[in-house]
């Protein structure tokens, strides 16, 4: 690994202490250069701002959390509506028990979501990929086939928006949310009824 890069994973760890302990907002730039043993001029050698900073932390944690989730996509001996459920489940719980259990983390995702909106948008294509690639298999397993697949993602990602980091939007507990997402997810597979077969559809009703 190369040094810089060595540097920028040490910044990146000291930045993650920081924000859990003291919160994204009370933290500056000198302090975690002082945490890293390096002037705040070297520090802002590899990171413009305490926002690069944050985004760094933000997508080392979200690079790993998509290969979960391709797997959960591509899992085998589930139907295509199983493999969705697992995936809106999952985003949902993740999110959820990550702020809960460090409330600071909620700082910095508003900040990130309302300072970097393209972060954002970087996140929820990386997810309409995986949807896209779900929707494949499902096609090559024979399960059911849609034209516009990337169209289809983007409004399963519409339709679920509420999931996505739920303490950003509301106050419900996770029981009230699974129950709502339960719901729509159920909206959502009668919504590709044309495309499913009966059996398709029971099988994931079951597995709810």
């Amino acid at each position: 690994m190369a040094e810089k890069d060595t540097v920028r994973e040490k910044i990146v760890e000291a930045a993650k202490k920081r924000f859990s302990h003291f919160g994204y907002a009370k933290t500056t730039m000198a302090e975690v250069a002082a945490d890293c043993d390096m002037s705040p001029g070297n520090l802002y050698r590899f990171f413009p701002g305490k926002l690069d900073i944050a985004e760094a932390i933000a997508t080392e944690d979200y690079l790993k959390h998509l290969e979960h989730m391709r797997k959960l996509a591509m899992a085998p001996g589930k139907n295509a509506g199983q493999r969705l459920r697992d995936m809106l489940f999952e985003e949902l719980r993740r999110t959820y028990h990550k702020l809960e259990k460090d409330p600071r983390a909620l700082d910095m995702a508003r900040t990130i979501s309302q300072e970097r909106p393209q972060f954002a948008n970087w996140m929820l294509e990386k997810e309409r990929e995986i949807l896209v690639e779900l929707m494949n298999e499902a096609e090559r397993r024979g399960e059911f086939t849609i034209a516009d697949k990337t169209f289809t993602a983007e409004m399963v990602q519409s339709a679920t928006m509420k999931f996505r980091y739920p303490q950003l939007w509301s106050r419900l507990t996770l029981p009230k949310l699974e129950r709502e997402l339960d719901g729509v997810l159920g909206l959502l597979v009668h919504g590709l009824c044309p495309h499913l077969s009966a059996e398709v559809r029971a099988a994931t009703h079951a597995a709810a």
